[in-house]
């Protein structure tokens, strides 16, 4: 394995080590010099690996006391401040998970799909519409709209479309760097009600989500429903 990707893959082994392995009924970990040494890197990649994991929360570095594990921040079981898929978000809240495709087609985008892409009205999109369900109870759907230049680079078939989008995207060569959500509550319509098999008026949560890549490119608009009671959306601020 290169280098760079074993760095990029350390801070999940420690979490795992953290969560299930050798740090489990651990308050505090190793020092800087102990951890570099059982992962084989510099303690300069290791300071990388430990500063990503402390501004996701997971631990909190403190002079003259060492690395303490913030266990409250990993018992959560959905982050919504990170980006997880929905079959992810799921199975972590305990549960199967399927997902069904309900649409996949080009369609010029409205004047709203356009907005949040920085498109032209009317230029081609590909949407897909998927519906996520918990064990066999519908709890998410979603809209998915690529801009056509980007999705026409990626195989439009089922196959690739059923995978999580993200995967989906690098294919395209778009790689998703950044997500603005923006968090209302909805109520389901005619069409979302029967969809998510939910009454005329229940309560729904809804994210409306554009993705960027590294140079600030809108890649993916995205419109989710989620019901209540299946899935508890956590978010974590820190006080600066």
């Amino acid at each position: 394995m290169e280098e760079g990707a074993r760095e990029r893959g350390i801070p999940s082994k420690l979490i795992y080590e953290i969560k299930s392995g050798m740090y489990k009924y651990a308050d505090l970990l190793p020092s800087e010099e102990a951890l570099a040494r059982q992962f084989s890197i510099s303690r300069t990649q290791l300071r990388d690996c430990l500063a990503k994991l402390e501004r996701e929360g997971f631990i909190t570095r403190r002079h003259g006391v060492g690395t303490i594990i913030n266990r409250h921040v990993l018992s959560v079981k959905v982050r919504s401040d990170m980006e997880i898929e929905f079959a992810d978000m799921i199975r972590q809240s305990g549960y199967e998970c399927s997902i069904n495709i309900i649409a996949s087609h080009d369609a010029p985008s409205d004047v709203n799909v356009a907005s949040k892409l920085n498109i032209k009205e009317g230029e081609a999109v590909h949407m897909v519409a998927r519906v996520a369900c918990a064990s066999g109870r519908p709890t998410i759907y979603c809209e998915d709209y690529i801009p056509l230049s980007i999705a026409g680079r990626g195989k439009l078939h089922s196959a690739a479309l059923e995978r999580p989008i993200f995967d989906f995207l690098k294919d395209c060569g778009a790689l998703p760097y950044m997500d603005l959500t923006d968090i209302h509550p909805a109520v389901a319509d005619e069409r979302l009600a029967r969809l998510l098999n939910v009454e005329v008026g229940a309560p729904l949560l809804y994210m409306d989500e554009r993705d960027f890549d590294i140079n600030g490119v809108a890649v993916l608009y995205s419109r989710q429903f989620y019901i209540d009671g299946v899935i508890t959306h956590t978010i974590m601020r820190r006080k600066l």
